[in-house]
C-alpha cells in the first residue's frame, strides 16, 4: 500500500481518537464509544481526505492531476459529511419525534393492533461546518507532519538505489 494511503487512514484513526477527549472537554463525560460513531469534532472523514490531498501536493506537486483528483473528491467529500449527512440526521431526529407522537395519539384513541416498537433510528449522522473546517484542519497538519516522516525514506532509498547500481556495475 502507498504512503499516501497510510497517512490518510491514520488521520481518520487519529480524528476518531481525539473526539474522545474533545468532548470530555466539553462536557466532562468520559465516552470512548465515541471512536466508533460518526458526527462530531473533528471530521475524520474531512481529516482523511485533507491529509491525503496535502500529501500528495507536497510529495507529487500542485500542477498535478492526482493532487486535481484528490482536491475534488475531498471536497465533495467535506460537502457531504456537513451538507447531505448533515440533513439526514435532522430528519432522523424528526422521525425519532413521530413515535412519540403516535404513542399520544394511541392513548386518546386505542388501536386494536400489536405495534413492535422500532429502533431509533441514529441521529448524528452530519457534521456542523466548524467540525468539517477541523477535521480538515487536523487532516492538513497530518498530511504534512506525513510527508515529513516519509521524505527520509525517500532520500534513502535514492540511495540505495544509487549504491546498487553502483554495486552492478
Amino acid at each position: 500500500m502507498n504512503k499516501g494511503v497510510y497517512i490518510a487512514l491514520a488521520s481518520i484513526g487519529l480524528a476518531q481518537a481525539a473526539k474522545i477527549p474533545i468532548h470530555y472537554v466539553k462536557t466532562k463525560e468520559w465516552r470512548p464509544e465515541l471512536f466508533y460513531q460518526t458526527g462530531g469534532m473533528p471530521s475524520s472523514h474531512s481529516a482523511g481526505v485533507s491529509s491525503l490531498t496535502t500529501y500528495i501536493a507536497l510529495s507529487r506537486g500542485v500542477p498535478t492531476i492526482d493532487f486535481a483528483l484528490s482536491l475534488v473528491y475531498g471536497l465533495i467529500v467535506m460537502y457531504d459529511a456537513q451538507g447531505v449527512r448533515r440533513q439526514a440526521g435532522r430528519l432522523t431526529l424528526k422521525v425519532n419525534d413521530l413515535d412519540e407522537l403516535v404513542d399520544k395519539i394511541n392513548k386518546e384513541q386505542p388501536v386494536k393492533f400489536e405495534e413492535k416498537s422500532p429502533d431509533k433510528l441514529k441521529e448524528m449522522l452530519g457534521h456542523e461546518p466548524e467540525e468539517v473546517v477541523g477535521g480538515a484542519i487536523f487532516g492538513i497538519l497530518t498530511g504534512a507532519i506525513g510527508y515529513a516522516l516519509t521524505k527520509k525514506d525517500r532520500k534513502m532509498s535514492k540511495i540505495k538505489i544509487k549504491f546498487r547500481d553502483w554495486m552492478l556495475s
